[in-house]
């Protein structure tokens, strides 16, 4: 197989592999905010709970996670998993994962904010939810977008690992592609691939920041 035609069957994965990336982003990062806000949480009963979610997440290998989520359901209730329904389980691994990262990303943020301002917003007639949402959240994403980029970019080397489940993104392709011609060439494609994908990345959150540091 040529390098023109690797790159050309390799490309039928990178929608899948973006499909990954962009709906993992859309469910963690408000599923992040609310555990954040549960950890958070005055109720010992809920924070106590969410410690040992985020602990849990984060303690274990993403790999044994969308495991767990694809073939735990076979095991506990005799459901088989359809192909179709790979995507479902690798989304809900994939969400329910950086969530617990995002969601310390996000508490580190508010608990940095200084308590005056929840103060004088109390003053001026803000509920605390209209103070959270114009005053607290504005100035937390501002803060948090570095450590968000680095997570952002780490999601986007973690879609191989949705080889796990045998879903055909770009990485099996190319893992396959190798094993069936015996070339490490398909690799060096991969991470050419990863790498660009990365750099749009890099520079779409560096353009974030600079839209968001208006006091420069």
């Amino acid at each position: 197989m040529t390098l023109i035609a690797m790159i050309a069957k390799m490309s039928e994965g990178l929608g899948r592999t973006c499909a990954i990336f962009f709906l993992t982003l859309l469910f963690s990062l408000p599923l992040g905010l609310l555990v954040a806000l549960l950890r958070m949480s005055k109720n010992r009963v809920v924070s106590g709970i969410t410690k040992v979610y985020i602990s849990v997440l984060r303690g274990t290998p993403l790999m044994l996670q969308l495991i767990a989520v694809a073939y735990g359901p076979f095991y506990l209730f005799g459901a088989t998993l359809l192909v179709k329904e790979k995507l479902l389980a690798i989304i809900i691994a994939f969400a329910l994962n950086y969530a617990a990262y995002f969601a310390e990303i996000y508490r580190g943020g508010i608990e940095s904010m200084p308590v005056g301002q929840y103060e004088a917003a109390a003053v001026l007639g803000y509920s605390k939810g209209q103070t959270f949402m114009r005053i607290i959240l504005p100035q937390v994403i501002k803060r948090i977008l570095p450590s968000v980029t680095n997570e952002v970019i780490t999601l986007v080397k973690d879609t191989s690992m949705a080889f796990t489940l045998a879903y055909m993104e770009m990485f099996s392709i190319g893992k396959q592609i190798a094993n069936s011609q015996s070339s490490f060439m398909p690799f060096v494609i991969a991470g050419v691939f990863y790498y660009l994908m990365n750099s749009v990345v890099a520079f779409a959150m560096s353009r974030c920041e600079k839209a968001l540091g208006y006091y420069r």
